[in-house]
């Protein structure tokens, strides 16, 4: 399990400090996590701090390991991290850029096993056949699925991917978070979504921040995602309906600042 415990950040400007999170303490299970919230909640800043990109108060917890004293090399060998931001620029081939996601396990030459990792994660995402190709050659969704690829490969036990169904079509958002959800054994993987049906489909937990970036529940998509959260963390007035497997679908009505007639 990962947590943070008293985990604050605030950014400074020359105008000021401007506090995203204070003092959250949020915890994260084994398996398919989806982090929820409004614009500017801090959704992509606690990625960010979980990786130690940021200088945040607190502490990180992996099981009874703190995260936050970690070295660069052990850090980078316990936690994957997708930006949203995509490296458009690269001569590389697909296979070569999922190969670099082995870093620094590789030695001077490519070994067969290493070869064959690669292969492996690019056909769970059913992109094997672009592996000859050049990432500059590529449309904005498959070149995410590069970077997800990219990011997978080394098996890590904790992965954070920041909106990782941008730009990819229907059926590879599905798939996408399909696998993710299957990567359950040891690992935790850590999603930031803006897409509720999807984090509600797939999800094993959910956790929501509120707009002043509080903690404003987490536990299972039916626990977490209700009528009354979605107007008071988003502003929505929405209807839950439940399919058959008993998970939540969400139909939007209007904004709680429509003016109804």
């Amino acid at each position: 399990m990962l947590k943070t415990e008293n985990l604050s950040f605030s950014y400074q400007t020359k105008r000021g400090c401007f506090p995203v999170f204070q003092n959250l303490n949020v915890s994260f299970i084994p398996g398919f996590n989806v982090v929820l919230g409004p614009n500017g909640a801090g959704k992509s800043t606690l990625l960010k701090a979980i990786f130690g990109l940021l200088p945040c108060k607190g502490t990180i917890w992996y099981q009874k390991e703190n995260v936050t004293a970690l070295g660069t090399a052990a850090k980078t060998k316990l936690i994957a991290y997708l930006p949203q931001l995509d490296t458009s620029f690269s001569v590389l081939t697909v296979l070569e850029m999922v190969l670099l996601g082995l870093l620094p396990e590789l030695g001077r030459k490519v070994k067969d096993e290493d070869l064959q990792r690669v292969m492996e994660i690019l056909r769970l995402l059913n992109i094997e056949r672009l592996a000859p190709r050049r990432f500059t050659e590529l449309s904005g969704g498959q070149k995410k699925m590069v970077l997800v690829a990219q990011t997978l490969v080394r098996n890590p036990k904790i992965i954070l991917l920041d909106e990782p169904v941008n730009s990819l079509d229907l059926q590879k958002q599905l798939e996408l978070c399909c696998l993710l959800r299957r990567l359950v054994a040891e690992t935790s993987v850590i999603a930031v979504l803006h897409d509720l049906n999807l984090a509600v489909q797939f999800a094993h937990h959910i956790v929501v921040l509120d707009g002043e970036g509080k903690l404003y529940g987490a536990g299972t998509p039916r626990e977490t995602v209700t009528e009354k959260m979605l107007q008071e963390v988003y502003g929505v007035v929405a209807t839950i309906n439940y399919d058959k497997y008993g998970r939540p679908a969400i139909s939007a009505v209007r904004s709680t600042r429509d003016v109804v007639a």
